[in-house]
């Protein structure tokens, strides 16, 4: 699933091709994706001027004259893709005034398309219950401490919880707790402040870079210009079972990184360096 750094990367994508622009037209392929989709969804977007977008989490919001904002959630496999030919799957198409083209292509449907008046935003169902958004001030350290107080779950886990801290997906919390030197295993409630002091930093520049460098490319993901993210090359433990860690020499002289499930989610961490 996209995590925050590729929803980003697509949110400025479309930012920069669709604000300021009039929807000419809107057409829907499907009525439905993981759930129905508002029959009045593409009459709504079409004649609306593209006012702006706003991230919330792993959501979109895509914000409309006459006071609506249409969220997209790219789901497993969700992707949109910018002046390019109508592709396989592509279930909503949105044409602009200037003759661009817009299309939402989710191959296994998981992902979502609403409707939500802009000025409550924040009470839709599928946002309300969010945490703090990590690259935003309200999420600090005091703050994750204070969080975590009484949480029997590990770290990794407890990262992966939306209403904790929106948006962080299992890449990001495997590398973002290597950053910090500490292990996915520790229990949560028991990390302590100096602990909490080195992971709100790690969390926020793990996600910085990894949207500066437009995503992490792993299965279907690609950025709205059909560009391949490339955090996935930065990556310093995911995905790299038994390598050395940049600490470590690897083997034989040490095990290497390891990989564990956590609640069915692979976690990958320097046993030596984490703990």
């Amino acid at each position: 699933m996209p995590e925050l750094p590729e929803v980003e990367t697509v949110m400025r994508g479309l930012d920069g091709r669709l604000t300021g622009r009039t929807i000419a037209r809107a057409v829907l392929h499907r009525p439905d994706l993981r759930w129905p989709i508002p029959p009045a969804f593409a009459a709504t977007l079409t004649g609306a001027k593209v006012l702006g977008f706003r991230r919330r989490g792993k959501y979109i919001f895509m914000r409309l004259s006459g006071g609506m904002s249409a969220l997209i959630h790219l789901g497993m496999s969700g992707r949109m893709i910018i002046d390019a030919p109508f592709a396989l799957h592509e279930h909503l198409t949105i044409e602009t005034n200037d003759g661009g083209r817009i299309g939402f292509v989710d191959p296994r449907r998981f992902g979502a398309l609403d409707l939500v008046a802009t000025d409550t935003e924040d009470t839709h169902r599928l946002v309300a219950g969010l945490g703090p958004e990590p690259l935003g001030n309200e999420f600090n350290a005091p703050m994750l401490l204070a969080a975590l107080a009484g949480r029997a779950s590990p770290i990794k886990v407890a990262l992966l919880d939306q209403s904790l801290v929106a948006g962080i997906g299992n890449i990001y919390a495997s590398e973002a707790l290597f950053r910090s030197g500490i292990s996915p295993k520790r229990q949560a409630g028991n990390l302590g402040a100096k602990r909490v002091d080195r992971l709100v930093p790690a969390i926020k520049a793990t996600l910085t870079e990894a949207i500066a460098a437009g995503g992490s490319s792993l299965r279907d993901y690609v950025q709205p210009s059909g560009e391949l993210g490339y955090f996935q090359h930065a990556w310093r433990v995911y995905g790299r079972e038994r390598e050395a860690c940049e600490h470590c020499p690897g083997p034989p002289a040490c095990h290497g990184i390891r990989k564990i499930v956590q609640t069915g989610r692979a976690s990958f961490y320097c046993p030596k360096t984490q703990g």
